[in-house]
């Protein structure tokens, strides 16, 4: 069984609380005895999850995680978003719907399973492309316009992902393919 930092526990203790308080908007004695309730049977639930390893490079991602740089990570992200969304909105728009999907593959090297799922999520909240699998080190990823994947292909975004974990960066992304048609696909 993994054990669990204390850190790890303070972190998500203090996150889930923060979550309660801006859903309830209730600050009272009341409402806050039933967060802490609701926080630690949440808690409970997830230790019990992490309990088990799913992958073999799983690690407790809060020790490994540079906490200071997360809430740059999540503005710069909120602005991927927003500039995508505007660029999908521009597509859609114009009259021709100049659409171009594309499929692309690429590798990553990354030092632990985390790194691989942030940024699978990463490029599915950003509008316009879509991870359809990670297989290992592999991505596929569907993008409506060359444009939508830019910014993994000159690995803007996965070097962010990777400064959530390290201050030094390397090259993340390699083996990059873009795929047109069904043979190349398969």
């Amino acid at each position: 069984m993994k054990s669990l930092s204390a850190k790890s526990l303070i972190t998500s203790f203090l996150s889930l609380m923060a979550f309660w308080y801006i859903m309830s908007g209730f600050f009272d004695v009341t409402h806050s005895l039933m967060g802490v309730v609701s926080v630690g049977i949440v808690m409970a639930v997830n230790y019990k999850l992490k309990a088990h390893s799913y992958f073999a490079d799983e690690s407790d991602v809060i020790k490994d995680l540079r906490v200071f740089y997360v809430p740059y990570y999540f503005l710069w992200l909120l602005v991927q978003i927003v500039v995508s969304g505007i660029q999908v909105a521009k597509i859609l728009l114009t009259p021709s719907l100049p659409i171009q999907t594309s499929v692309v593959k690429f590798k990553v090297n990354f030092p632990n399973a985390h790194c691989k799922m942030i940024l699978g999520n990463s490029i599915t909240l950003t509008p316009g492309t879509l991870t359809v699998d990670i297989e290992g080190d592999e991505f596929t990823v569907h993008a409506i316009s060359p444009v939508s994947f830019e910014g993994i292909a000159s690995d803007e975004m996965p070097q962010m992902v990777l400064k959530l974990f390290k201050a030094e960066t390397d090259q993340v992304v390699y083996d990059f393919r873009v795929l047109h048609s069904k043979e190349e696909l398969n």
